[in-house]
């Protein structure tokens, strides 16, 4: 079967100047149509009809093959049968061949993937099709003028994803038996629409088309390799799914270990696409089969072999916390919960400090905690899982702390968080000024009313530093206390290990500090010293290279 695939580019266009040969995205705008057709699993002849010396010497750098259009055919009246009727048959005549399907291709559609139009051309074959055109569903409650009213095109009004479907032709791509390329027509009898996703359905008419097909054609695929289960917490879930967030005009898919109960289920939760891996080496084929142009590692203590083997795909790689010998061969690491000024970095590829800290989206919108000299809010929250359950012990310190009149107690209990029915009936039974809340969507809501927080050394402190809450800490593991925000320096008062911490220093320490509005207003002002609510817009560079 001789297929012949014609692109047709007139010079001339005025709505965007030299469109045809304008760089998008780096390239020609006609050498996506060109390579498309080119890569191709089926044997496709490609050519380009212009009239445009500068069309036809690009067109030929990309391997296409040039056919002449007359002027007659290259003015703004002029359709495109006539112009694919001279192109077709010019093309039988210089290539001595017969050809049997035609496939006309506009310059115009440059999102479209070759395996789209590989899968067209398939389905052109196997049903005998005469023509197939790219369509995308475009169903909206639209209008129609009948005389002098405006009428509904619709018979019920219904949500978008429930209308019939309504298909709009795309430029992207027209097959048809060439028995039916006429000067009038390219369209047999048996026609179907070939539904194109609507990512490569953009056609370039306007400048803001051009913005959004260039936008799509920088998309990156991003792999976010990241664990969370009862035993490490949640922290680098949360923080994988604000990168996501930050990160809608790029394709983002989470990858985790089976081991990670309840971080798949967050994740699944947020509705972003993830995949499960058994093993590390079945992570590294992934990377290998799907190229990846970025892997973000947040898994903690990884090798330098580790890395080097996802380098070796042609990913990069930018890493969090990470604190093995993987951060030589990382392209970037982030490390927000750490100062420059106490490690060494001879490559020059590690971010340090809290510059470099993301903050969740509902802390970015609200306004810091104003200051208050009495304590009638009380926060306690120890992350998503609380492995030392620093909980009950806050829980009990608190018993005879609290006025029970005026202080009130909130504990955020974390998805993971498995002693909630402990906690909830010590409040119970001595009928304590506590609430349990559990699955928020604002962490500002409760930070914002906290005129004092018990929390762990994670990130969580922070959220609680840019809200200005004046904090208690208690280290969850080992690995925390080496989280050098977490100092008096930046507005906390540490206590350190968690398990270490007697109940009745803590019980002191809340009470000291419930009666010490002076320390707290330090505290407070240290806190907001600090620029944390920037830290994504720093990331975001690092992460796409645009740092360097």
């Amino acid at each position: 079967m001789h297929i012949l695939a014609v692109i047709p580019a007139r010079g001339g266009s005025k709505g965007i100047p030299k469109k045809n040969i304008r760089l998008m995205a780096g390239k020609p705008l006609i050498s996506y149509a060109i390579e498309n057709a080119k890569k191709s699993k089926h044997d496709i002849r490609v050519v380009v009809t212009t009239d445009n010396a500068e069309i036809k010497s690009v067109a030929s750098s990309y391997s296409a093959e040039i056919i002449d259009r007359p002027d007659c055919l290259a003015d703004d009246k002029t359709t495109l049968d006539p112009v694919i009727f001279h192109a077709v048959a010019e093309a039988e005549k210089k290539f001595n061949i017969d050809f049997d399907v035609v496939i006309t291709m506009q310059p115009t559609s440059p999102c479209l993937k070759t395996d789209t139009l590989d899968k067209a051309i398939d389905l052109f074959v196997d049903e005998d099709w005469d023509t197939i055109i790219s369509g995308v569903n475009d169903a909206h409650l639209s209008w129609k003028c009948e005389g002098d009213k405006i009428v509904p095109n619709y018979k019920e009004r219904l949500n978008r994803q429930y209308l019939p479907k309504e298909y709009k032709e795309t430029g992207a791509f027209v097959i048809t038996k060439r028995v039916f390329v006429t000067e009038k027509s390219r369209f047999g009898k048996k026609i179907t629409i070939f539904e194109c996703p609507a990512a490569e359905s953009i056609d370039i008419d306007t400048p803001d088309d051009w913005c959004l097909a260039e936008s799509h054609l920088k998309k990156k695929k991003i792999f976010i390799r990241v664990d969370g289960n009862r035993i490490i917490g949640m922290g680098h879930i949360y923080r994988g799914i604000q990168i996501a967030e930050s990160f809608i005009e790029h394709e983002i898919c989470f990858i985790l270990d089976h081991t990670s109960d309840v971080g798949i289920e967050k994740i699944a939760s947020s509705y972003y696409p993830y995949k499960v891996v058994n093993e590390e080496n079945e992570f590294l084929s992934m990377v290998k089969d799907e190229k990846p142009n970025i892997v973000i590692t947040d898994v903690l203590n990884t090798t330098k072999e580790y890395i080097e083997s996802i380098k070796k795909c042609g990913s990069r790689i930018v890493s969090f916390e990470d604190c093995g010998s993987g951060t030589e061969a990382a392209d970037a690491t982030i490390n927000a919960l750490y100062e420059a000024e106490d490690h060494i970095d001879i490559k020059g590829n590690i971010f340090w400090g809290a510059d470099y800290y993301l903050i969740r989206s509902d802390l970015l919108r609200a306004a810091p905690k104003e200051f208050s000299d009495a304590v009638r809010e009380i926060l306690v929250v120890f992350g998503g899982v609380d492995p030392a359950n620093l909980t009950l012990k806050t829980v009990n310190a608190l018993e005879e702390l609290v006025d029970r009149k005026k202080t009130h107690v909130t504990f955020i209990l974390g998805m993971g968080y498995e002693k909630k029915n402990e906690i909830q009936r010590v409040i119970e039974e001595k009928k304590l000024p506590f609430d349990i809340v559990t699955n928020i969507t604002s962490m500002a809501d409760y930070m914002g009313k906290a005129d004092l927080a018990i929390s762990s050394q994670g990130r969580t402190m922070l959220e609680l530093a840019s809200m200005g809450v004046p904090t208690i800490l208690m280290a969850q593991n080992k690995r925390e206390l080496t989280h050098e925000f977490g100092e008096i320096k930046n507005g906390f008062l540490n206590l350190g290990l968690g398990s270490e911490v007697t109940l009745d220093t803590l019980e002191k320490t809340i009470r000291w500090l419930i009666d010490a509005p002076q320390i707290r207003k330090s505290m407070h002002d240290q806190m907001l010293k600090k620029d944390l609510k920037h830290g994504m817009n720093r990331v975001k560079k690092i992460i796409l290279g645009d740092d360097e």
